[in-house]
């Protein structure tokens, strides 16, 4: 045991945190260790295990009597700038991770300081002065796993563990050819590299991958939970080949290097099928590639699982089963609204309703949905395509996107005439949308007629549930969402501490917060009126409409997620 953790016990005795009894059988537990084939327990780690001691509380009894910070990792999102600053080797050997930097300060999290060799290391290998910040060393080697990728043993040991029926598969299903004299032994390496980059990506339920060509490294990076995070790179030489392999696996142009160009690869990890949006991009240094990855069982998920509480599913059903009409989704790209239009049409997809949408392009491909893929170079335009489903008699219409007058036109006209039309729009906030239509050109006695209701959304990460506790909000953080003293005392306020489970980072997934804009006579008339935003807006929330910012603290009182994630997103939005 080292004298680190000797130190840390006694101050636990010291403070009352740890029982001299409990110290007294974790020792037991050391001294009866007898298999001389592996290396006896920590003591500490018999605590932590066994006695409800944790890592957390043992970084904070070291920083409270060194008098330096505390910091919560599960906060820290380095630049790829900074992570250089200290390599990997490095912030293993000392469990050191780089937090921050101003002028000629870094700030480093460590898990010991006593070490004081470690300290004066870091700062002798950076050439400028450290700032120590303290933190539990597992949540600091989950960091560095999570932000530095695994070591390259590491990565060996996966590539050579993927399976060969596996390889075969996903080689089989996306590259013309595969298993022909084509891929030759060369090959086989960068085929390894792409599908272990690809499958560590979908372990870890990123929603994009992203291979960016740089001046001096090939970076790669995974989006998760609406975050990008850096993960291992492959060396800067092995650029070229792993780029010409994913545009084989896409079925585009390899010789053409000029222009922007998108296609396809669908693959089959375990047993799920999984499609992947590919999108190339001439840059300075190469061509940049990012991977949209389509997760179909994504889609059948209902109400409850997008985030709707029981108030607002219970209005969002009402008004998904009506008969006629115009619904509208908004929000910037990314906010989740094409998987909340395909719950909608998965929930009223029934044997007796015909549906059909119009997309550009057709992200999910669905069964018992008609879907009608745009292609402008042919003609097949949202406003022709919405002409000729209409003479397909379908019951609900989905169009991926109102772009322009005549597809807005063409929409309300279709919700006139006895159909359900769902759509999107890019407004911050639902009543905007309706000044957004007016904008294009819609008159607003179409738009007060056929409109039935408008819903505004954003992504907020959840909390981790696997390492999930309780805390206490300070009176800052309360004001930041005008949280009274009331609402303060009944809730159930949490965050997540990182783990196995969340890669460190506190929040596993994420869920909608919503505001809904549901048009009545009154807001019909005012529509009619052609009144502005603050006006509908101010109506509404007489009728009730709660904005994002109030549905999502509802969210944080429940424990759902925080409130920092809360006020990160609805910036500007007033309760």
């Amino acid at each position: 045991m080292t004298s680190a953790d000797e130190f840390v016990i006694q101050l636990a005795l010291d403070k009352g945190v740890l029982q001299p009894a409990q110290v007294d059988a974790a020792r037991a537990v050391v001294a009866g260790h007898t298999d001389l084939t592996t290396t006896p327990p920590r003591l500490l780690d018999v605590l932590i295990a066994e006695h409800g001691f944790t890592s957390r509380e043992a970084a904070k009894l070291l920083a409270d009597e060194f008098g330096m910070p505390m910091i919560e990792m599960a906060n820290v999102r380095p630049s790829g700038e900074l992570m250089a600053l200290l390599p990997r080797p490095l912030a293993v050997k000392y469990t050191a991770f780089p937090v921050s930097r101003e002028n000629n300060t870094v700030r480093v999290a460590i898990s010991d300081p006593l070490d004081v060799d470690a300290i004066d290391s870091i700062s002798h290998y950076l050439k400028t002065s450290i700032e120590p910040v303290v933190a539990p060393a597992d949540e600091i080697l989950a960091h560095i796993d999570r932000f530095y990728g695994k070591d390259e043993e590491s990565m060996e040991k996966l590539l050579s563990d993927i399976s060969t029926g596996e390889e075969a598969q996903i080689v089989a299903n996306t590259i013309p050819g595969a298993g022909g004299a084509e891929n030759d032994d060369g090959d086989a390496p960068i085929i390894k590299l792409v599908y272990q980059i690809i499958l560590e990506a979908f372990s870890r339920r990123a929603s994009d991958i992203h291979l960016e060509p740089l001046e001096k490294r090939f970076r790669v990076r995974y989006r998760i939970d609406g975050v990008l995070v850096e993960v291992e790179n492959p060396p800067k030489r092995l650029q070229l080949a792993m780029i010409s392999r994913l545009k084989i696996m896409a079925n585009i142009s390899i010789a053409e290097k000029r222009i922007p160009q998108d296609g396809r690869i669908q693959v089959t990890v375990g047993n799920k099928s999984i499609d992947l949006r590919v999108s190339s991009l001439p840059t300075a240094h190469g061509e940049s590639i990012v991977m949209r990855i389509l997760d179909k069982e994504g889609l059948q998920l209902g109400l409850p699982e997008l985030g709707f509480l029981s108030d607002d599913q219970a209005t969002m059903e009402r008004i998904i089963t009506l008969p006629d009409g115009l619904f509208l989704v908004t929000g910037p790209t990314g906010s989740g609204k094409t998987t909340t239009l395909y719950s909608c049409l998965h929930f009223i997809n029934k044997p007796d309703r015909k549906l059909i949408t119009v997309e550009d392009p057709v992200e999910y491909q669905l069964s018992g949905i008609n879907q009608v893929p745009v292609r402008t170079e042919v003609g097949m335009t949202f406003a022709n395509a919405l002409r000729s489903m209409l003479r397909q008699a379908p019951n609900i219409i989905m169009v991926g996107e109102i772009r322009d007058l005549e597809t807005a036109e063409i929409s309300i006209n279709a919700s006139l005439t006895g159909h359900m039309v769902f759509s999107t729009l890019h407004t911050n906030d639902a009543p905007g949308a309706v000044t957004r239509m007016i904008d294009i050109g819609v008159k607003p006695f179409l738009v007060s007629t056929s409109l039935r209701a408008i819903m505004a959304q954003r992504l907020t990460r959840k909390i981790c549930s696997k390492c999930k506790h309780p805390y206490t909000p300070d009176p800052r953080e309360l004001r930041s969402l005008n949280i009274t003293a009331q609402q303060a005392a009944n809730a159930n306020f949490a965050k997540g501490a990182g783990c196995e489970n969340c890669h460190g980072s506190g929040y596993r997934g994420r869920a909608g917060i919503f505001e809904i804009f549901v048009s009545n006579d009154e807001i019909q008339r005012l529509i009619y009126e052609n009144v502005g935003t603050s006006r509908l807006r101010e109506k509404a929330r007489s009728l009730g409409m709660r904005t994002m910012r109030e549905d999502g603290l509802r969210k944080v009182l429940s424990g759902m997620t925080t409130i920092e994630e809360v006020v990160s997103i609805t910036v500007g939005d007033a309760i």
